[in-house]
């Protein structure tokens, strides 16, 4: 895991938080990366999987009973995945797709209640 963070320093102040045997990785408080089983995975979105698709990555995946789900995380490329100046354009486009992620995960706004109508005093007798 220290090397993960190591590697990602010239992203910014990455941070790391134990999680189901691994680690997540963040940046500025949101989640972009993790490591599993000494595996860097990245997160991809419906714009960037493509990119780690053509550039040979895996995604992360994890048993459910006796299927295997698959989750938005991504090897990077080989080539880069020693690389500290190499996988930095990587590394941002994870953070990117986590920050596309939290904004769809943002609830909408409130309506403002209406106001009810004011009670009618009952007629004076």
């Amino acid at each position: 895991m220290e090397d993960a963070v190591e590697l990602l320093r010239l992203l910014g102040p990455v941070q790391s938080r134990g999680m189901f045997g691994g680690w997540g990785l963040y940046l500025h408080g949101r989640m972009f990366g993790l490591v599993a089983e000494g595996q860097l995975y990245l997160k991809a979105d419906e714009l960037t999987r493509p990119d780690f698709e053509t550039g040979g990555g895996r995604p992360f995946t994890f048993g459910n009973g006796d299927k295997a789900v698959s989750t938005s995380y991504w090897t990077p490329p080989e080539d880069v995945a020693d690389d500290a100046r190499a996988i930095v354009p990587w590394a941002r486009r994870a953070v990117e797709a986590a920050e596309r992620a939290a904004l769809r995960k943002r609830p909408a706004a409130k309506k403002p209640a209406a106001k009810k109508p004011a009670a009618k005093k009952p007629p004076a007798r």
